[in-house]
This record gives C-alpha cells, sequence and structure tokens, in this order.
C-alpha cells in the first residue's frame, strides 16, 4: 500500500485536471493517465468559460497541466487505460503498455464521444460553424442564416433554443417530420420553418458551411449548423468495473453518479460528460471539482475517521 495512489484519475480532460488539481491542493497521491483526444479537441474555442472565454481547448488543457507541476503529489501520465481491476480493497490499474499502478480509488473522467450522421462535409466543419451546443457556439454565427438538423422532441428542443441566436431557424427532419399540432404551433410563433427533404452534403468556404444540399439537387444557404448528436461511452473502463450506467435523451451509456460523484462500486467516482450531465467545459470543471472533494473526504473517513455517508446510503439515489 505504501506505494500505490490515493487516487487514479482515468482521464486528463476538463473534469479530470480539475479534479487533480483539488487532490494535489489535498495533499492526495494522485495520479492522471490521459490518453488525449478530447472530445472538444475539434473547437475553435471554448464558449462562455468564465476567464477563458474563446480560448482553444488544447491551450486551456495545456494551462492545466501547467498548473498541476506546482503539486509534487500530483503525476501526469500519457497513455491508455487497458484494463481495472479490484482486488483486496486496492485497484490495478493496467496500461496498455502494461504498466500497472495502484490505487486506493479510482475516478473515472474518460469523457464521451459524440455519434454524428455521416454526411459528406461535416467532419471538417465539426467544432466550427457545424456544432452541438449553442451555448458554446451560438454567439459566433449569431444573426446568421442556421439550420438545426434532428428528429422528434430534440428538434423542437433545439430549434426553439437555437432562434435565442438567430430568427432564421430552418429544421432539418430528413423525412416526414411527424410534429404534432402544439409543436406545430410553437414552431410558426418562434419563425421557425421546416424542411423534410433528405440531406446529402454539407457545401463549405473559407472553412465555413456555406450550403446545406438534398438529394432532389437543390442547396440551403446557411452560415451554421447544430446537430442533434448522440453521446456514447469513449472507454470500456467503465463496463469493466461493473458501475451501472443509464440511458437519456442524449447519452446513451452514461454512468450513475450519486451527488458526490460515487458510483454503483465502492471506490469508484465518476465526473464530467461520462456521466450524462450537460457537456460544457464549465459543468466538467465544477463536477470534477465537486468529485475530488468528495474523494478526499472518503480517504479522510478511512485514514482518520472522518464521518462519511456509507456508500450503500447513496448508491442510484
Amino acid at each position: 500500500m505504501d506505494d500505490s495512489w490515493d487516487c487514479v484519475i482515468v482521464g486528463g480532460g476538463a473534469a479530470g485536471l480539475s479534479a487533480a488539481l483539488v487532490l494535489g491542493r489535498a495533499r492526495r497521491r494522485t495520479l492522471l493517465i490521459d490518453a488525449g483526444a478530447q472530445s472538444n479537441s475539434a473547437a475553435h474555442g471554448i464558449g462562455g468559460l468564465l476567464g477563458h472565454d474563446g480560448r482553444p481547448p488544447a491551450e486551456l488543457y495545456g494551462m492545466g497541466r501547467a498548473e498541476l507541476a506546482s503539486y509534487p503529489t500530483v503525476q501526469v501520465l500519457d497513455g491508455d487505460v487497458a484494463t481495472v481491476r479490484r482486488t483486496d480493497g486496492v485497484f490495478d490499474v493496467q496500461l496498455s503498455t502494461g504498466q500497472i499502478e495502484q490505487a486506493r480509488r479510482v475516478l473515472l473522467a474518460t469523457g464521451m464521444d459524440y455519434q454524428l450522421p455521416e454526411l459528406p462535409g461535416m467532419a471538417g466543419l465539426w467544432g466550427g460553424s457545424v456544432f452541438h451546443c449553442p451555448f458554446c457556439h451560438g454567439w459566433e454565427v449569431a444573426d446568421q442564416p442556421l439550420a438545426v438538423l434532428a428528429r422528434g422532441e430534440r428538434a423542437v428542443h433545439l430549434a426553439l433554443l437555437l432562434r435565442n441566436w438567430s430568427p432564421d431557424i430552418v429544421v432539418l427532419t430528413g423525412g416526414p417530420a411527424e410534429f404534432d399540432e402544439d409543436e406545430l404551433r410553437r414552431f410558426a410563433a418562434a419563425g421557425v420553418r421546416i424542411d423534410e427533404r433528405a440531406v446529402v452534403e454539407l457545401e463549405s468556404s473559407a472553412g465555413e458551411l456555406a450550403a446545406i444540399r438534398f438529394s432532389d439537387g437543390d442547396a440551403l444557404p446557411r452560415r451554421g449548423l447544430l446537430v442533434a448528436s448522440t453521446l456514447r461511452q469513449r472507454s470500456a473502463l467503465a463496463e469493466q468495473l461493473g458501475v451501472e450506467t443509464g440511458a437519456g435523451p442524449v447519452a446513451v451509456d452514461p454512468v450513475v453518479v450519486d451527488p458526490i460523484g460515487r458510483t454503483s462500486v465502492p471506490g469508484v467516482f465518476a465526473a464530467g460528460d461520462i456521466t450524462g450531465q450537460m457537456p460544457q467545459v464549465a459543468a466538467a470543471i465544477a463536477a470534477g471539482s465537486a468529485t475530488a472533494a468528495a474523494v478526499v473526504q472518503s480517504l479522510s473517513a478511512d485514514d482518520y475517521g472522518l464521518p462519511y455517508p456509507e456508500w450503500r446510503q447513496h448508491v442510484n439515489a
């Protein structure tokens, strides 16, 4: 146990870095293992993050790592975690290189991947004028002709939300819309139009969206496209550990956590997008910080008798 870490954090995005900072300041031996490829890497900048509005994601993460370097109890390791297993109350964290680290606690901050429609032209525009979050990217395309690629309730939600940024919104359903009378009334009141034609391509100019091409050959000039993407876990570690997952309208398999970030498996915490929270950097930073504080308290309960809720009291809360 003398050589084990108090906590191994898997994932070096916003949630993981934030958690590592709190743990380091609490003088807990912490190893952060980062495989890179954060989901917002393609974004030109982080919108709406206080003190860092518009800062490129890679630059923010680099700043976070630099801050962690000030704390001797924190180590950052680039690599992929292959397996995590618990034996006699200690977690064996094995990297793809075969290296094994032991930890008393594990915090999963591995994030989510965005599952996008397969459309020619989308990949090169993703994270800029084609986006998933209007709070992150709406300001940059404000007052421009915009579109929403979605169906059903998500189309209603996203289109009416995006209306805050532009009066010119078209919902692209790619087929029969099947909106009910109330939804159609809401669209009409907001000035939102519906186009049911199949979308076949996104056309760009100077690296920005220029038009949306339909199967009939027609093109709709647009400067921004909000896509109803689906989130799916990037890592298989949660499944390996047997933690409970759920499902929601956006995320397919988010990890279920209690109000202080504990999963259904004692000793395993989770924070950030992996829990199905609103996928924003600000939210991930806050979740990482709060969850790390809970990790510190759980360790203090073991070491010093700090009053701490029994794990079973919060499972499935």
